[in-house]
């Protein structure tokens, strides 16, 4: 039996994918210390985002810090970079919000679903057995263990420490 894992927050996120000016990727990386930043960790050519419009809490994006839309695109470094950083957050996940699973993918252009079309980026959607429960539908409530903010202090901290 199929089930969904279902996120009618992201409305508002969908309501103005049309509305967005520029990139918010390399708007995030060009102010990573800014206080609302959600960027939880840099490096010379990838970095992490917390998605402001989760699918699940801990939802995180690894994308390049160039602006390339494709994986042709990227140079070898980048690609391993990418990869490396969905490792690194995988554990992290794993270990700081006890995720059993964990979904990991791209959306490369606009037939594919990405909303941010041109610049590429690689979701972790932290799971866990159950997770497609009732509250979210029949409520309207979806439960988050704590706010962006603090999870991404503690993302930061666990970066840090390798």
């Amino acid at each position: 039996m199929r089930k969904n894992l279902w996120a009618p927050w992201r409305l508002d996120y969908i309501k103005g994918i049309d509305e967005q000016k520029g990139c918010f990727l390399c708007d995030a990386v060009r102010s990573p210390d800014a206080p609302d930043s959600l960027v939880v960790h840099r490096e010379a050519e990838a970095f992490v985002i917390l998605n402001r419009f989760p699918y699940s809490h801990g939802h995180l994006m690894v994308a390049p810090t160039g602006h390339k839309a494709t994986l042709d695109e990227l140079a070898d470094g980048e690609m391993l970079a990418l990869m490396r950083l969905a490792r690194r957050c995988s554990r992290a996940l794993t270990k700081l919000l006890k995720a059993q699973g964990h979904n990991v993918g791209l959306n490369i252009g606009k037939a594919a679903g990405a909303g941010l079309k041109d610049h590429l980026h690689l979701h972790l959607v932290p799971r866990w057995v159950g997770d497609t429960n009732y509250m979210a539908i029949l409520a309207d409530v979806r439960v988050v263990s704590r706010s962006l903010q603090d999870l991404s202090g503690q993302l930061r901290d666990e970066f840090r420490r390798g």
